[in-house]
């Protein structure tokens, strides 16, 4: 079995969805838990005779990162509370995520890629609150399509496109 933490997930920060300025923060600290709902689209019918049939026609993928707490020195951070606080929508919310599977053992040594996928995403605030525990800044990516395939360079987290 494969430990949750070699399945890394990067968001951009930066939020420039030219790809000219890129600032990629891994997010999962403070989260017991991220999963992200595929959402399938699927249509199943049945015809008079008892045959069915089955539609798939995509996914609406999206990700729920709760709890994210507020941390002034995190740029991922200080960019949700601003989006929250501006009342964000639009491409003003959209950037770029990836996600990287390692070899197990990477994160000890020089870490090893096994896949890496860049997608667009939209990233929306769903709260600015929280508990005793601190300020929360909860929120839910939308993964938006332009899905590629490539290489990923953990030392300067950069992404190339496979060609």
């Amino acid at each position: 079995m494969l430990e949750r933490k070699y399945l890394a997930h990067y968001i951009d920060a930066a939020f420039d969805t030219k790809y000219a300025e890129t600032n990629y923060v891994r997010i999962g600290k403070n989260l017991e838990e991220y999963s992200e709902e595929l959402n399938p689209d699927v249509e199943v019918t049945k015809n008079i005779l008892g045959e069915q049939s089955v539609q798939h026609s995509g996914y609406e993928v999206q990700a729920d990162v709760d709890p994210f707490y507020y941390d002034e020195t995190d740029e991922l951070s200080q960019k949700v509370m601003e989006l929250a606080n501006a009342r964000a929508t639009g491409d003003a919310c959209r950037t770029t995520m990836v996600d990287v599977l390692l070899k197990p053992g990477a994160l000890d040594g020089q870490p090893t890629v096994v896949w890496a996928y860049r997608e667009d995403v939209v990233l929306i605030p769903n709260s600015v609150g929280g508990d005793t525990t601190g300020v929360q800044s909860p929120f839910t990516i939308y993964k938006a399509g332009n899905r590629v395939k490539g290489t990923w360079e953990m030392a300067t987290k950069k992404f190339t496109v496979d060609e």
